[in-house]
């Protein structure tokens, strides 16, 4: 014996087999975890992977629901590559929450797993959890439908009462928080809608007298929705507006419009109030001839006229033109008679001319002759009635409606 202790190979043999067996006392230790005791032996492994958000499943009398269990939990897996693949990957494992067999209040509980591998540790964030387990309550309730982005309705449109099916729908949970259910609606978009609203399905949403969402369950899920939408219109008559006045020396004979009436598209409520269209105001104070011009239409608002833009309105004025200093021209005197003026003793006048302004603007003192005629008058002071002549379609007025004259 004395003879191995002093051999080096017998030394190192033991110095040897003393790692190996440290190795495997401290490798043991660390791989254990809990009440879990194993290790391994040098050569083989173990492998981790997480699955996050898996959903738990909850296991209760049909008389009881329970809050407080979390919807989704991570659970990791320890174990062999090949074990990993079987159950992680296949996902072929169930996690659960058993409260079968618990009355109503308080309970500290366990989340737990089957169907899982014995040779793989099983690790769930959160382990355990508090629940609250009451009295199971169900309850109908009528939905209510409210409409969301009613601003951004197209203008002029409107949307009818909505129809909703089913009617009604059975909402259950404890019996303390279905006793808190106050709003039971769904939400329908009506942003840039113009055609009906056909069986829309859409969520149900539940809300205590707060506004708070409550998290309960509602048989059906969803409803659906149905809704007229109208663009309500009616024709009204269009009117002409005006602002200002003429310049001076023209007069508004007729101002018309080629389109007596137009449709108009709005909300019913809008449509109540419009008795008829009128153009935006013409401005007369800048108008000096005839003619027509594209003029727009002044709407109510929330009030559409679609493709109309503006009208074509006509205007025809009246021009007044003094022409002055027009000779007067005496007609048929006899041999022989000298005719003078009485009064006025200027043989010329002013005159007037009136009429439509593309006429009267052409008119000169050379297109207008004034007349008296002294046939058949003898000596002496007469008083003889002005005649007057020029372009057709014009009315003349002159200074003087007669004259007096003598004739010697």
């Amino acid at each position: 014996m004395d003879n191995w202790f002093k051999s080096k190979w017998f030394v190192r043999a033991v110095s040897l087999a003393f790692a190996i067996v440290l190795f495997i006392f401290v490798n043991g230790t660390i791989n254990n975890e809990g009440d879990d005791k194993r290790f391994e032996l040098p050569g083989t492994s173990s492998d981790l992977q997480t699955v996050k958000d898996v959903p738990v499943d909850i296991r209760i009398d049909k008389n009881f629901v329970v809050s407080g269990v979390p919807e989704f939990v991570d659970v990791t897996f320890e174990g062999s590559e090949s074990d990993l693949a079987t159950t992680v990957k296949q996902k072929s494992f169930d996690i659960y929450v058993d409260l079968q067999g618990l009355g109503e209040g308080e309970h500290s509980v366990e989340i737990q797993y089957e169907d899982v591998p014995d040779d793989l540790q099983v690790y769930i964030e959160p382990k355990t959890i508090d629940v609250v387990i009451e009295e199971r309550a169900s309850k109908e309730f009528t939905v209510n439908v409210d409409y969301i982005n009613m601003d951004q309705l197209p203008e002029g449109y409107e949307i009818g009462e909505a129809e909703v099916n089913p009617s009604t729908v059975t909402i259950t949970s404890s019996k303390s928080v279905v006793e808190q259910i106050a709003i039971v609606k769904v939400f329908v978009d009506v942003k840039d809608l113009t055609e009906p609203i056909n069986n829309r399905e859409v969520p149900v949403n539940v809300y205590d007298s707060q506004g708070n969402e409550l998290n309960v369950n509602v048989e059906p899920q969803n409803v659906e929705v149905s809704a007229d939408v109208d663009n309500p219109s009616k024709t009204v008559p269009v009117s002409v507006a005006t602002k200002g006045k003429l310049p001076e020396g023209y007069s508004l004979t007729t101002i018309s419009t080629d389109t007596e009436e137009v449709e108009v598209f709005a909300t019913n409520e809008v449509l109540a109030d419009i008795k008829e269209i009128s153009t935006k105001d013409i401005n007369l104070s800048e108008i000096t001839e005839s003619g027509t011009m594209d003029v727009g239409l002044e709407l109510p608002d929330g009030a559409t006229i679609p493709d109309k833009e503006t009208i074509e309105v006509t205007v025809e004025l009246e021009q007044t033109k003094t022409i002055e200093d027009i000779p007067v021209e005496v007609q048929n005197t006899n041999d022989g008679q000298e005719v003078s003026f009485v009064e006025p003793e200027s043989p010329s006048m002013n005159i007037t001319a009136i009429g439509d302004q593309k006429d009267v603007s052409k008119l000169s003192a050379e297109d207008v002759t004034l007349t008296v005629d002294v046939e058949g008058l003898k000596s002496g002071e007469h008083t003889i009635p002005i005649t007057i002549k020029g372009p057709e379609n014009i009315t003349y007025e002159s200074e003087f409606g007669e004259i007096t004259v003598r004739i010697a």
